[in-house]
């Protein structure tokens, strides 16, 4: 055990760098994962062995990457998006293998080495896309549905191409005659799963529920899926394949969100020693002679990649922005890529000159993917003419629907909380104009009559168009920081005087929406507790005008009475324990504490959390005042961070 320790400190060491570093440069994690198996593997610096162990750690990340992919398997979600994904995605997959299968006719590889290397270079990267595009604001626009839709067909299509590789690549006999043996026991595998699957795993879920044990129902989804992925595997087939069908098996209950909440701490750490090991296996020796066929797959994945999904889109009728934005965003390979290049390796179909610079090309277009992405709209905009044209098409509608108004609203998103609003406001005959991404509910409120336009809050030009110089005021609908914060600065510069009223979940970005300029911050869970609070109160007989006072001083205060709570086993459980939540917490000033005898102000926690009331002999609610001397006996309530408390704690009772 000593003598492994050593590779593992380096290993948890360099990784936990690159990641920080990643995530400074806002930059997915993975690639940081990448670069630490790239520096610290066998062909560089050699601190660590790429050995079977390793390996096998390994394939237990891509085991939890199939039973993720398999929990987001939702028949709903394929039909939403099915123009996309069984238009687009099988279009884009099928296309490419098949542009590449000339290569085992011209004798350079063999045919199942073909079909691989095309299904290596169908896939995009899922993890880094959805997390830019997430970032951006984009998973909803027209293109982020696009995107999402051809990922999720990829995702789909690794479990066939799991069958078909090992079937194609075992050989000594007729091609045709192995693959018919495959999808036969394929589908007596998938029969037997899921028939008798849907059948026990529901009860069993159940009796393990009613234990109230989250390490024991945290150890029976591990025991569930590791099986069926055990079991698949003996049945000749692959870990991966049975851990997608445990994930979609699962999928089906209503311990869907639980089991998806448990298994990442597992998916993630194995994911990233996946990553690492597939670093670990670049060898520059053989890739470096080999580098004009590393240009070959470059130029095959990043150009050609763009190129045919952008001449696919074209073919399914999609605007040229919308097209030109999905195949900057999936212009790369994808994890799936190294889970493909892997099993070919595994059965030996690609000589060492072969992979080597597939497997370079795939990380180099990994590393120009965020590129790609975060560059997309300077790049359309030099490249692609209609995109001007259609930008200030979009610019100039929004311009002219929003000229007749004047000392109006501008509602930014028109989801249930901004269609309510602007119901209020026609009842007190106050002018609005809506801005909102969603193209089929803009065209159905639109239909109707409502003052609501496709646009992007985010832009500059767009809030402009909307008659930002003639608003009266500017509410913000919807629960996204990010974009939020963007627009609040673009009003910061342009009407600083105009009032700004945003909606956000709970107290965690009062004080920053505050900062950035916002007049009014309205936190759902506190209005829904002051709302609470309210009818309570009054079925209790205290006066109306009272109750009014009390949720007026509230709000005076930034809700600094409901800040805050105190967190329980619930809360964890239900993924409420979010490090950067304040919270409540008592500490019993016990016999020989540190802080008996002395006041607050010597004692001075207050830089790291405040004192929200002090409890002395049942007595509640003592002022805490600075001169206040704690003495045995008294419970101070805290709020802060988890960190800060522990740290304010330990300074009271330990000093």
């Amino acid at each position: 055990m000593h003598g492994n320790l050593p590779p593992l400190l380096i290993l948890l060491a360099a990784a936990v760098v690159a990641v920080v570093g990643c995530r400074r440069l806002k930059l997915p994690a993975l690639l940081g994962y990448l670069l630490v198996g790239i520096l610290i593997g066998p062909q560089m610096l050699g601190l660590i062995r790429d050995t079977a162990d390793t390996q096998s750690l390994a394939e237990f990340g891509v085991v939890f990457l199939m039973f993720s992919i398999g929990l987001e398997f939702s028949l709903p979600k394929l039909n939403a998006l099915k123009r996309a994904v069984f238009g687009l995605g099988m279009g884009q997959v099928l296309a490419t293998i098949l542009l590449i299968l000339p290569v085992a006719y011209m004798g350079y590889l063999s045919w199942p080495a073909a079909i691989a290397l095309g299904g290596a270079l169908a896939m995009s990267s899922t993890a880094i896309v959805s997390t830019l595009l997430n970032e951006r604001a984009e998973l909803h626009s027209p293109h982020g549905q696009q995107v999402i839709g051809i990922l999720l067909f990829q995702d789909l299509a690794v479990v066939p191409l799991l069958i078909l590789i090992p079937a194609l690549a075992s050989g000594g006999g007729d091609v045709w005659l192995l693959l018919g043996e495959a999808l036969l026991k394929a589908a007596v595998v998938l029969l037997i799963l899921l028939y008798f699957g849907q059948k026990l795993l529901r009860p069993w879920f159940h009796v393990v529920a009613k234990a109230r044990s989250s390490e024991l129902f945290t150890i029976n989804v591990l025991l569930i899926s590791l099986s069926i992925a055990y079991f698949t595997e003996h049945a000749g087939l692959s870990l991966a394949l049975g851990a997608f069908l445990a994930g979609m098996l699962i999928s089906e209950t209503e311990y869907r969100y639980q089991v998806e909440d448990d298994i990442r701490p597992f998916r993630d750490l194995l994911l990233g020693l996946f990553f690492v090991s597939v670093g670990m296996r670049l060898n520059f020796a053989e890739l470096l002679p080999n580098s004009g066929l590393l240009l070959v797959f470059l130029t095959l994945l990043i150009p050609g990649k763009f190129l045919l999904i952008n001449g696919i889109g074209y073919l399914f009728g999609s605007p040229s922005s919308v097209n030109w934005r999905t195949a900057l965003s999936l212009a790369q390979a994808g994890e799936f890529g190294f889970v493909i290049l892997g099993l070919a390796s595994e059965h030996h179909l690609f000589p060492a000159s072969v992979e080597q610079p597939l497997l370079g090309a795939i990380l180099l277009s990994m590393l120009a993917a965020p590129f790609l992405i975060q560059h997309s709209d300077r790049l359309i905009r030099r490249f692609n003419n209609d995109e001007w044209l259609l930008a200030a098409a979009s610019i100039h509608q929004i311009a002219v629907q929003s000229m007749a108004a004047d000392e109006h609203v501008i509602i930014c998103g028109y989801g249930r909380s901004g269609q309510s609003l602007a119901r209020l406001l026609e009842q007190e005959d106050i002018s609005f104009f809506a801005l909102d991404l969603d193209p089929e509910r803009v065209k159905e409120a639109a239909i109707a009559g409502d003052s609501v336009v496709y646009g992007d809050a985010s832009k500059r030009e767009v809030l402009l168009a909307a008659g930002l110089s003639r608003a009266k005021g500017v509410v913000i609908t919807f629960d996204d920081t990010a974009t939020s914060l963007k627009i609040l600065q673009h009003i910061h510069n342009l009407r600083p005087d105009l009032p700004v009223i945003v909606r956000t979940f709970d107290d965690s970005d009062i004080d920053t929406f505050k900062r950035a300029g916002a007049t009014e911050v309205v936190a759902e869970v506190m209005e829904g507790s002051l709302m609470l609070a309210s009818h309570t109160m009054m079925l209790l007989g205290i006066p109306l005008n009272r109750v009014l006072q009390h949720i007026r001083k509230a709000r005076e205060q930034r809700y600094e009475l409901f800040r805050g709570f105190f967190h329980g086993l619930a809360n964890d459980n239900l993924g409420i324990n979010d490090k950067q939540q304040a919270r409540l917490h008592s500490v019993l000033i016990t016999e020989g504490a540190s802080a008996i005898g002395k006041t607050l102000g010597e004692i001075a926690i207050d830089d790291l959390v405040s004192i929200k009331s002090i409890k002395r002999r049942n007595i509640r609610g003592l002022e805490p005042d600075n001169s206040l001397h704690i003495a045995a006996g008294d419970v101070l309530v805290l709020l802060g961070l988890p960190e800060e408390l522990a740290a304010a704690e330990f300074k009271l009772l330990q000093g």
